[in-house]
């Protein structure tokens, strides 16, 4: 196929690739602070839009759940920007009130669109209405969190932290329900839950993705892995299963084409 985004490369890093929960487009964005959408056909892929946003190098940006919003967070902000797609509005959140972080940066959207989840620093998550944009509650876990997902039917949140420990908490109570050790891990990188809930993927810093059933990881402090991916010499630095939980994408950003599909 042609590049997604051929009809406007980026002029800096991209730090966003997404595509879009129900129409054919990809919105792609990064450090030239700006966010693009393409119409995706795989002849020409044409250019929807492009938003700027000024002195604002892009970290993350993610559609939410209904496909209506983009929000973006950026490299060096306590701020971050919801883009209206309806309305075509670029609405910046100042200051969430409870959260006091010099930075946000990362970020999970649940997947039935009520919540927004940001990484704060010291092991602090704070869980955000995805309405409002207000803060619902502030969880914690021991030492410093570096990844979380949310369950598909988004009631629970699985938290790693850079110890390699993973958290698994209850949305509604915002009680911390287990936690469990990754295997051999030394350091946590990222982590994914499988659509149809069956598997977790914990990918550490030594390259290592170890792959759970979710059973396992509530029932025991120490499951063994399913299967241990030793395929990346790097820090594994994206896991992600496909919708019908047949594929695992494993990838490090550390080195050129370091993507293995299990």
């Amino acid at each position: 196929c042609l590049p997604a985004n051929q009809e406007r490369l980026a002029n800096g890093k991209l730090a966003t690739v997404q595509f879009h929960p129900s129409a054919q487009v990809v919105m792609t964005a990064g450090h030239d602070r700006s966010v693009s959408l393409f119409q995706v056909d795989g002849i020409k892929n044409p250019k929807i839009q492009s938003i700027y946003l000024e002195s604002f190098p892009i970290y993350k940006a993610r559609f939410s759940a209904d496909g209506e919003q983009v929000i973006a967070t950026g490299t060096h902000h306590k701020m971050f920007f919801v883009y209206d797609m309806m309305s075509g509005n670029i609405i910046p959140v100042e200051k969430v009130r409870g959260v006091d972080e010099r930075f946000l940066k990362d970020f999970e959207l649940s997947p039935d669109g009520s919540y927004m989840l940001l990484t704060g620093t010291s092991g602090y998550l704070h869980l955000l209405s995805m309405k409002t944009k207000e803060l619902i509650s502030t969880m914690k876990v021991n030492g410093r969190s570096t990844a979380s997902a949310f369950t598909p039917d988004s009631s629970k949140i699985y938290t790693y932290s850079k110890e390699g420990e993973v958290f698994i908490w209850d949305v509604r109570s915002r009680k911390c329900l287990h936690k469990f050790e990754d295997e051999g891990c030394l350091e946590g990188k990222c982590i994914a839950v499988s659509k149809n809930n069956q598997y977790v993927a914990c990918g550490s810093a030594s390259g290592v993705v170890n792959l759970y059933t979710t059973d396992g990881c509530l029932k025991t402090t120490h499951p063994k892995p399913v299967k241990a991916i030793m395929n990346l010499v790097t820090s594994a630095t994206c896991v992600t299963f496909n919708p019908t939980t047949e594929i695992l994408a494993v990838a490090s950003n550390e080195t050129d084409e370091a993507v293995k599909l299990v």
